[in-house]
């Protein structure tokens, strides 16, 4: 099996963040068979110059990752769930 990783680039001020982090549990609730095994971390961007650089209007910024590969950005302000089930099928 597949292992899946997220991590949502974030602060601790914004209900966005905390909304999309809400949605990818519901979305790991909502799965029956445990085909949405996956692990999340919060990354608070505010914490790091480089990163406040990068994703600072674009918070929560959500990446994945498959089997220790390198991350991929699936979205940003809200959850694509489209995109993040297509990603965790792929």
């Amino acid at each position: 099996m597949s292992k899946h990783h997220f991590i949502i680039y974030s602060r601790s001020y914004c209900h966005l963040c905390d909304d999309m982090l809400e949605a990818l549990h519901k979305l790991r609730a909502a799965d029956g068979d445990g085909a949405h095994r996956f692990t999340v971390e919060l990354i608070d961007v505010d914490a790091d110059p480089e990163l406040l650089a990068q994703y600072d209007e674009m918070v929560p910024v959500l990446l994945g990752s498959k089997d220790g590969q390198a991350a991929m950005q699936l979205c940003h302000y809200f959850l694509d769930v489209e995109k993040v089930k297509a990603f965790l099928r792929g």
